[in-house]
């Protein structure tokens, strides 16, 4: 695919197409223009393309085919913007850029926005910087968030490194960088902390958007104070008053639904019931892994289901095509069907289903049918990239003892409680056994045992805690080196032994996933970049996922999306309590706390 031009390149061309002088490279013809910034379907138009670009739009461009033109019959069909993804995260769908760009261009996603904080917190500035390579060769718009925060909490995890604001300048001058990624540590901005504010300072100075994450249901002072401190987005609320909240304050609400998360029932009220201005709502995914994204879809996902909960199809296609665009400042360059934008283009039958059937990216058919019809080139990803998981010994079935205070028979643990499809957990208190001089995990209660192992610096720490929620029975026991934000290794599990061996065989593979039962592995999916992403087809990756997902219901599991909500039992800026190396974290209070009562 040869490099796309700058408007200002291309404008003497674009000029002469729509002025009938020039044939076009390719003309769409007799379809219905969905117009999304007039917010109306306009029947009988043709669409002219040149130089990667959307040179015009009129009911009869026959005058711009010229021998060489390529001529696409929409034969009536509704002809809209490749849809956008506001905010996401590559790694969540345990592939590469390239990888996930082949997986989601077939569903329609030509733009993505994309923060790399996850491999930021293993690779530092060097891995987003690898992550924004790979991502400036694919064939569709996959722009990055430069991470704010490595750590995600300071003083309440380690991270494999830090990012600075000096990271933060560096990064700005980098073509594919178009803003600050989530400024998850919110508390940080409500107490000016000077770190933080110098990140946003260094984007504010480039002219570029800073991405937002305010995980609290306060939305009084903190709230006020946070928004003050320059985020221009969150994707955090999950119900209509933080949808409100948002938008009041001069913020774009960014309604999520990923693999895990299902926020856009429950605050799109506020467009679709309360009557607020859609132009300040935004769909995009957060994270979808890649079972998500081979079955089910990408953008086109969250399109249907905003339409399926009551959003007129023209408001919701918006929010996820010319609302991206301007929220970004990109709407001169993308997310409508007009002149000098890239042409970017779905064409489909139902506007309402969206069946996918063409879509064109930059001017060429990238999918056809649901089939890729592009290379998606790969980086050359080093060997320091694929050796991240150092634990530093063998361990074994002492390393996840529990230990008791002395003569207890009994303790009040408190127990990370697990929410079915929502990121926050629950604080719980559970009386449980003491065996040996251990506490015990109780099947019948839903306790099992949690632990966090170093993974990083290879220090053999492992930090032990107690988690409701998955059901689990039998001798069994799940690991993970996806673990936000952080990605240490966490581990949960019925059996202290099975939970060694779990964490040992992690070590070997290089990361990923790996489940045990009755001592044997049951399934595993190797992630070795960074212990985050393979680079193998997604297609391969989500069956592996699949038999993942399967062995943990085989494990006694019933929640839906479990693996995402056990990648998440780290992520310390969520509340209420989570786990790290440091220990236990409250959430609500942004300390550490201790596990029994």
């Amino acid at each position: 695919m040869k490099p796309l031009k700058s408007w200002p390149e291309a404008a003497p061309r674009l000029v002469a197409v729509a002025a009938g002088r020039a044939p076009a490279e390719m003309v769409i013809r007799q379809g219905k223009w969905v117009n999304v910034q007039s917010r109306e379907v306009l029947e009988g138009f043709d669409i002219a393309i040149a130089e990667g670009r959307f040179a015009a739009i009129a009911p009869d461009l026959s005058a711009s085919i010229g021998p060489e033109t390529v001529v696409i019959e929409a034969a009536g069909r509704y002809m809209l913007p490749g849809l956008c993804d506001a905010h996401m995260h590559i790694e969540s769908g345990m592939l590469t850029p390239a990888e996930f760009a082949a997986a989601v261009i077939p569903h329609g996603t030509t733009t993505m926005f994309t923060d790399p904080h996850e491999i930021a917190n293993v690779l530092g500035l060097a891995g987003v910087r690898m992550m924004h390579d790979e991502a400036q060769l694919q064939p569709v718009n996959i722009f990055t968030q430069m991470p704010s925060c490595a750590p995600s909490a300071p003083g309440l995890e380690t991270t494999g490194f830090e990012i600075t604001p000096e990271d933060v300048a560096e990064a700005m001058a980098w073509p594919g960088i178009i803003g600050l990624g989530e400024m998850m540590n919110f508390p940080g901005v409500i107490n000016a902390d000077a770190k933080m504010l110098a990140e946003i300072a260094a984007v504010q100075n480039a002219s570029k958007t800073v991405g937002g994450h305010y995980a609290s249901p306060d939305l009084g002072a903190p709230f006020r104070a946070y928004a003050a401190g320059g985020p221009a987005d969150d994707h955090e609320g999950t119900c209509e008053a933080d949808a409100v909240a948002r938008v009041r304050q001069g913020m774009r609400a960014m309604l999520r639904l990923g693999s895990a998360w299902y926020d856009v029932e429950s605050q799109i009220t506020a467009v679709t019931e309360k009557g607020l201005d859609p132009r300040n709502f935004i769909l995009c995914t957060d994270d979808c892994h890649s079972g998500t994204l081979v079955h089910e879809g990408h953008m086109n996902r969250a399109y249907r289901h905003a339409v399926a909960c009551g959003c007129d199809p023209l408001i919701a296609l918006q929010m996820c095509t010319v609302n991206t665009a301007a929220h970004f400042g990109l709407e001169r360059e993308l997310g409508s069907i007009a002149p000098g934008r890239r042409a970017d283009v779905i064409l489909t039958s139902d506007l309402a289903a969206l069946p996918v059937e063409i879509v064109v990216a930059r001017g060429q058919v990238v999918a056809e049918a649901g089939v890729l019809k592009v290379p998606c080139p790969h980086y050359d990803w080093p060997a320091h990239a694929r050796e991240t998981v150092h634990l530093g010994k063998h361990l074994t079935a002492e390393d996840f003892a529990i230990h008791a205070p002395e003569g207890a028979n009994t303790v009040t643990a408190k127990v990370i409680g697990v929410v079915e499809n929502q990121a926050p957990t629950k604080a719980l208190v559970r009386e449980l056994s003491v065996a040996d001089g251990l506490a015990q995990p109780d099947e019948a209660q839903d306790v099992a045992q949690i632990a966090l192992v170093e993974r990083h610096r290879g220090t053999g720490q492992v930090v032990n805690g107690f988690v409701s929620g998955f059901g689990y029975k039998g001798r069994m026991a799940i690991g993970s080196t996806v673990a936000h934000d952080s990605h240490h290794m966490i581990v949960v599990g019925t059996d202290r032994e099975s939970m060694a061996a779990v964490a040992n065989r992690l070590g070997e593979m290089g990361g990923g996933i790996s489940v045990f039962k009755d001592g044997a592995e049951i399934a595993a999916v190797p992630l070795p970049i960074a212990g985050l992403m393979s680079d193998d087809p997604a297609a391969e990756v989500a069956a592996r996922a699949a038999n993942m997902v399967a062995a943990m219901a085989d494990c006694g599991c019933a929640l839906n999306n479990a693996y995402m909500q056990h990648s998440l039992l780290a992520l310390v800026v969520i509340p209420e309590i989570r786990i790290s190396d440091l220990g236990l974290v409250d959430v609500t209070k942004f300390q550490l706390t201790e596990l029994f009562e």
